[in-house]
């Protein structure tokens, strides 16, 4: 099987070897065959953060198929909702709003899966899974047991977390989330969502209008898959905003977003260098470019390679370094290839 079948940037050769796990015995069983074997191992769900070579990967492939969702509510606590690793991440947050579990309605639209979140600690329009995350489940392939991690022990940060840091040690089978019940969401916490809802930063709305508000904007991005839009086509933001030291960011010119972190590090805008480097959206050609709705989303247009597609990263990175002496941090996974 090709990866490009089970990747949104639908690019990346063959695996030698492919195996399905539908429940999370199946999964850890899996691995630790992969394991005791030394073979290589890949693990797969949505697919939706992975840059995989044209060469493909030479080892094991386990796509994580599990499913369910367990629930503890009461009025007091607010629910306690545990999710197994390969449950499609949107259509949770889609019942969360339906259920009135607050904090995650703003994190409508993203693809992949809910054992994705903690990784790479996914966040937008002012959320992230950190603030909700009670705990995660995952295999530990170094002690071969099956741990418990609290929130506390995860190291979440901007887009990253322990898991990201130990990439070949943790296997995450189920997250936990603490959210609050309730008809209003959490409070706006993005300047754009709250323009687009017509509130002040800090404000409560009902968290189905975060959440229509929200795919609202992603579609204008290109950023709610689609396969008949290759603006969809990519892994969503190929970089993260950058995060500077204070005295960097000072070296940026005038006009440049800045945001102050509690670290005293200073975060700015990833799109805002790169268009300011001279890279407009539809920049590449016609097989590989730059969405046309977005520049941070590196699209293929269809007959695209990884090469191709890598080389155009590697020409904005390049470019965005030069101009401001900023060097951007791709988001996705790469696997078989480097920028």
């Amino acid at each position: 099987m090709d990866l490009a079948e089970l990747t949104t940037l639908r690019l990346g050769g063959p695996a030698r070897q492919v195996v399905e796990a539908t429940t999370e015995a199946d999964l850890i069983d899996a691995v630790r065959v992969v394991d005791e074997a030394g073979d290589p191992l890949l693990l797969v769900a949505g697919g939706s953060n992975l840059v995989v070579a044209d060469a493909g990967f030479d080892g094991t492939v386990v796509r994580v198929l599990t499913r369910g969702v367990a629930v503890d509510a009461d009025a007091c606590s607010g629910a306690m909702v545990t999710v197994q690793a390969g449950e499609p991440w949107d259509p949770f947050v889609e019942r969360a709003v339906r259920e009135g579990w607050v904090g995650v309605e703003a994190l409508s639209g993203i693809p992949g899966s809910v054992g994705a979140t903690p990784i790479q600690n996914v966040g937008a329009y002012g959320q992230e899974v950190a603030q909700t995350i009670a705990s995660v489940r995952v295999y530990d392939r170094f002690d071969r047991a099956v741990r418990t991690i609290a929130a506390a022990d995860c190291g979440f940060t901007y887009r990253s977390s322990r898991f990201k840091a130990e990439p070949h040690r943790f296997v995450v089978l189920t997250v936990s989330f603490q959210l609050p019940l309730g008809d209003l969401g959490a409070p706006i916490a993005y300047a754009e969502l709250a323009r687009t809802l017509g509130v002040e930063v800090g404000e409560r709305v009902p968290a189905a209008d975060v959440r229509e508000a929200v795919l609202s904007l992603r579609r204008g991005k290109g950023m709610v898959l689609d396969p008949d839009d290759h603006d969809t086509w990519s892994a969503g933001s190929f970089f993260t905003n950058p995060v500077l030291s204070a005295v960097d960011a000072e070296a940026l010119p005038e006009g440049a977003p800045r945001f102050a972190q509690p670290d005293g590090t200073v975060k700015t805008s990833a799109a805002w260098l790169i268009e300011r480097a001279g890279f407009t959206r539809g920049h590449g050609t016609d097989r590989v470019a730059l969405s046309s709705k977005h520049t941070l989303a590196v699209t293929n247009r269809g007959g695209a390679t990884t090469d191709a597609l890598l080389a155009l990263a590697r020409e904005v990175r390049d470019g965005v370094r030069d101009a401001f002496g900023v060097t951007l941090v791709p988001e996705p996974v790469l696997v078989g290839v480097s920028l």
